[in-house]
């Protein structure tokens, strides 16, 4: 008998990799969109899916597909995962990643089931963090610093209760930023390789926007942060913690460097006060050795080669 994955967020850019990776390992995989989902993510392999339209703000909707499906394991990918959306939608960040979660927890309630549940979580909560504190534990202090900082420690602290209170088999990831193709382009790295792209393309002239190119980031492939959320569910443990990062940092500079040193064409580099953020987290270097020791991962995929596939990926697209 096949097991049964659900996945929350499945069009998005891990939930996509991750049916990929579900689908290659033999499982079931349900997945819950909402109407104006798009999904190029997964046009690929949407013949061997199941979706169901379901708002997380629905708690009807996400009942009525749990008491169908029965999965054995949910990913709670779904969410408000923009760090500068949150400044500009806080009331809506807040209610889509923290009173979301509490409709899917009380959703698996009702539905009187009792799989083993991921809830993916950010190193964004983390927040305002000391060089002397790195690299970040699990037990390291929240100083979150936007909005949606506040939101993933909301909807973290809701899974360890609703562990705690109702046994529900709720585990924790932290994830470190993690990149590569089909990520969207308003993120750092992705932004990056698809104003590239076009400039090769000669959509754009030869002249790239940037943000904060000073701070300091903890990559993982998205591929190899999806082999983890499967061996969580597999092998964490309910009511735990645990960060998934490559243990490794770049600074911004430098990925754009390396990015450039991809590209085929003469590119200059323009500040833009418009990608600044109110307050930016200067310094996520992450320690996963919690995770390592339960579920014997570690990040495998070299960043310049996921540098290569992101900014291979928008040359195809653009």
């Amino acid at each position: 008998m096949k097991k049964k994955a659900l996945i929350t967020g499945i069009t998005g850019f891990a939930g996509s990799h991750l049916a990929e990776l579900l689908l290659e390992k033999g499982f079931e995989v349900y997945g819950t969109t909402r109407p104006r989902s798009k999904t190029e993510n997964i046009d690929h392999i949407i013949g061997r899916l199941t979706l169901f339209d379901a708002e997380l703000l629905d708690s009807h909707s996400l009942y009525s597909v749990l008491s169908e499906v029965k999965p054995d394991y949910i990913f709670h990918l779904a969410a408000q995962a923009f760090v500068p959306t949150s400044w500009s939608s806080p009331a809506n960040t807040i209610e889509s990643n923290a009173i979301g979660s509490v409709h899917l927890f009380e959703a698996i309630r009702r539905a009187k089931i009792n799989p083993a549940i991921q809830i993916a979580c950010s190193s964004e909560e983390y927040g305002l963090v000391y060089k002397e504190e790195t690299p970040i534990k699990e037990t390291n202090p929240l100083r979150p610093l936007s909005p949606y900082a506040v939101s993933k420690i909301a909807m973290d602290y809701l899974g360890y209760q609703y562990f705690r209170s109702y046994n529900l088999r709720i585990i924790r990831t932290r994830g470190f930023n993690h990149t590569g193709p089909r990520q969207g382009d308003v993120y750092v790295c992705s932004t990056f390789a698809k104003q590239i792209a076009r400039i090769e393309k000669g959509k754009d002239k030869p002249f790239i926007k940037a943000g904060n190119l000073e701070s300091f980031r903890d990559f993982t492939d998205v591929r190899d942060i999806v082999r983890a959320y499967l061996l969580t569910v597999e092998k964490g443990k309910p009511g735990e913690v645990y960060n998934i990062c490559s243990e490794k940092i770049w600074k911004i500079k430098d990925v754009l460097n390396l990015l450039l040193l991809l590209s085929k064409v003469k590119i200059e580099v323009c500040q833009d006060p418009a990608r600044m953020r109110p307050s930016d987290v200067e310094l996520l270097l992450g320690d996963a050795a919690k995770f390592r020791k339960a579920t014997g991962w570690k990040a495998e995929i070299p960043f310049e080669k996921t540098m290569k596939d992101l900014l291979n990926y928008w040359r195809n697209v653009v």
